[in-house]
């Protein structure tokens, strides 16, 4: 069985709420409802998914806090769609807005005091924050000019970026100056909002508002991209080479044009038959020649005879 999440459900409940009373006071025509509503239905979901992902079930402290804010952007939102068809409450929609930013400075201090200090907190509260930005440069652009609609989407397009180019993905260290360039977005659009300017000075506030932001992007992304992991080519083993044959050199006779050529005597050609050739050594004739004994040898006695059994023979050891 589900478990049941009761905080996005206390939000969702919380904005509609706000919506009614809006709709009871100032006055909330469809397309305000329609908006409020759809952006209820959207942060209550994408908040469930979060604290499931997380492995908790209910919101901390500072998550309430947050929680709270969201729902006055809601309202925010609902009064921004619903001046297309009618003049919005400009005091009450600045009113609010500036109630939600000075909360964004609560919120975090709630959760270094308790202890609660979390990834999910601290998204929750940064796309809070975006989102408000977002609706406050809609709601701006159609007196001070389309450009400053990149106010809003500069965020959102870096997102976008980061699926095509995963490099853009990576950590970033903490910086405090993101998170003062991150405040004076939302300070800088209300006040551009509330109209309390002359119209070139309001462009001026916008102007810095959109250089501040493009100085902090470009910092991150020039951080992220000279620590982007670098892309090896497919490793090709190399091919092992083949010995090559040794080749013995070849000896060219030099024979030099003065020296005549020599003449080869012409070879014989085999003659069949036996061929008689002179004897290269003399030949000996054998002879018996008589050669005179070296030692006499003297007669056998007929005693030796008889001690030998008649055979006469000699012992090499005498």
């Amino acid at each position: 069985m589900p478990t049941v999440r009761s905080g996005p459900m206390i939000g969702l409940s919380a904005q509609l709420v706000v919506l009614a009373a809006l709709a009871a006071t100032v006055g909330l025509g469809g397309a305000g409802w329609l908006v409020g509503t759809g952006y209820a239905v959207v942060t209550c979901l994408a908040l469930s998914r979060g604290l499931h992902q997380a492995g908790a079930i209910r919101l901390g402290p500072a998550d309430r806090v947050t929680l709270a804010r969201a729902v006055l952007v809601g309202a925010v939102t609902a009064l921004v769609a619903n001046s297309f068809g009618r003049p919005a409450p400009v005091g009450l929609l600045v009113t609010v807005s500036a109630v939600a930013l000075l909360l964004d400075a609560v919120d975090g201090q709630v959760a270094r005091r308790t202890g609660t200090v979390s990834a999910l907190g601290a998204r929750f509260d940064m796309e809070v924050d975006a989102f408000l930005i977002l609706v406050l440069s809609v709601h701006v652009a159609p007196a001070a000019g389309g450009w400053v609609l990149a106010i809003g989407v500069m965020r959102y397009a870096f997102v976008a970026a980061s699926a095509v180019l995963p490099w853009l993905g990576g950590s970033l260290p903490p910086r405090y100056w993101r998170k003062v360039v991150a405040a004076a977005q939302g300070v800088l659009l209300a006040v551009a909002a509330a109209g309390v300017l002359p119209q070139p000075w309001t462009t001026l506030v916008l102007v810095v508002a959109l250089a501040l932001l493009v100085e902090s992007f470009g910092r991150d992304v020039t951080w992220l991209w000279r620590r982007r992991p670098a892309t090896r080519p497919a490793h090709v083993p190399a091919a092992t080479p083949t010995p090559a044959a040794p080749v013995m050199p070849t000896r060219t006779a030099s024979v030099p044009s003065a020296v005549p050529a020599r003449t080869v005597p012409p070879v014989p050609a085999p003659v069949a038959g036996p061929v008689a050739l002179p004897p290269l050594l003399p030949v000996v004739v054998r002879s018996t020649v008589a050669l005179p004994p070296l030692l006499p040898v003297p007669a056998p006695t007929p005693a030796m005879a008889a001690g030998s059994g008649s055979t006469v023979h000699s012992d090499w050891r005498m």
